[in-house]
This record gives structure tokens, C-alpha cells and sequence, in this order.
């Protein structure tokens, strides 16, 4: 089983930068696929943001394209979650996720919470306006 540890999350003013870091204790994390989702109080887990797992190939969810960046980088066993321009609606606890049981040669990114099989306990970010 890989655990993933999510750090960077605070309290932050409206307009401002975070950025999220993700550890993986594993050495084949290279093969992951990874996303980010994020859950706000009585809302259902979303999508954030997703990456292949050569980091070639990302994806974001419409509320978040070209405010946050997803990038990995496979010599740490880590994902970094770039996120600008915050806004009090991007208040959630924000939860690191890995494809491990199945791997795919096509180097693609998956946006679905049931195609990932590990999740970390998440960082809160908060917002504030």
C-alpha cells in the first residue's frame, strides 16, 4: 500500500498563492497516474486536477483552469499543486490521490474518484475574502 502525505495547505487572503506538495512512499511512483480532489463541507469530493504519470499530461476541472498547475516530478516521489489567484470558493480540504493497481502504457490522466485506488488524508485550505 502507498501512503500519501499532502502538505501546504493554510489559511490564506483572497488573491493569494498556495502550493500544495503530495509525497509518495513508494518506489515505483514513477508508474502513477495522480490527481487532486477536493472536498468542501456537505459537498461531495471534486475534481481538481490531474496528471499521466510521465507528467506530460494534465488536466483541471473548469473552476480552477488557468489559476492552478499540476506538476510531477518523478525523482521525488512527489506532485505539486500551484494554485493562484485563490478564491473564498476554493475553500475545501484538498486530498492527493495515486492510480496504483492498474497501469496503463497510454500516458494519460484520469478525472473519475473511482479510477484511483490511494488517497491521503488531505490538507484544508481556507480562504479567506
Amino acid at each position: 500500500q502507498v501512503q500519501l502525505v499532502e502538505s501546504g495547505g493554510r489559511l490564506v487572503q483572497a488573491g493569494g498563492s498556495l502550493r500544495l506538495s503530495c509525497a509518495a512512499s513508494t518506489r515505483t511512483f514513477r508508474n502513477y497516474a495522480m490527481g487532486w480532489f477536493r472536498q468542501a463541507p456537505g459537498k461531495e469530493r471534486e475534481f481538481v486536477a490531474a496528471i499521466s504519470w510521465s507528467g506530460l499530461n494534465t488536466y483541471y476541472s473548469d473552476s480552477v483552469k488557468g489559476r492552478f498547475t499540476l506538476s510531477k516530478e518523478n525523482a521525488k516521489n512527489t506532485v505539486y499543486l500551484q494554485m493562484n489567484r485563490l478564491k473564498p470558493e476554493d475553500t475545501a480540504v484538498y486530498h492527493c490521490t495515486a492510480r496504483t493497481a492498474y497501469f496503463s502504457p497510454t500516458d494519460r490522466y484520469y478525472t473519475n474518484v473511482d479510477e484511483y485506488d490511494q488517497w491521503g488524508q488531505g490538507t484544508q485550505v481556507t480562504v479567506s475574502s
